[in-house]
Parts: structure tokens; C-alpha cells; sequence
């Protein structure tokens, strides 16, 4: 039997659209598959997002994007605050 470790550390990633935004940009997620995604509760999957996002922030050159990611970063950090 061979048993290979197929989880990935950050289960959702991050991109920015131009889609259906006042300033015509917006964060969206999609979900990795892995062995726990059912896992996840509300506090998990924020958490997730922020991770996702603060990635996303290193690789981003359009100032639009930056922006966006970082209003979407600071709502992210409000929701984890509620949720503690």
C-alpha cells in the first residue's frame, strides 16, 4: 500500500476579478481540494482566506489590486476578531 501526503498547506487561494466591484476589482477564493475540506469551520476558513490573501499581496504589482487585496485583508482581520 502506498500512502503519499497529499495536503497542501494552505487549502484556498486567491485572486483578484474585475468583476461586479464599485471599483471595478474584487477578491475571490477558490478551494483546494484536500483530505480535510470538510473540515473547516468559519474560523478556519478565514483564516484561509487571510493566508491566501496576504500571498496574494507579495506577488501583487497593480496598485488596483494591491488596494483591493488590502481592504479585503483588513474586512478579513474585523470577521477573525468577531469570531474570537
Amino acid at each position: 500500500m502506498n500512502i503519499c501526503d497529499s495536503e497542501v498547506s494552505m487549502p484556498i487561494s486567491a485572486r483578484t476579478c474585475s468583476c461586479k466591484e464599485e471599483n471595478g476589482k474584487r477578491v475571490t477564493y477558490t478551494l483546494i481540494e484536500s483530505y480535510h475540506g470538510l473540515c473547516l469551520d468559519k474560523k478556519d476558513i478565514i483564516i484561509s482566506e487571510l493566508e491566501a490573501c496576504i500571498t496574494l499581496l507579495k506577488y501583487s504589482i497593480d496598485e488596483a489590486d494591491r488596494s483591493t487585496i488590502e481592504r479585503e485583508i483588513a474586512q478579513l482581520r474585523i470577521m477573525l476578531d468577531l469570531l474570537s
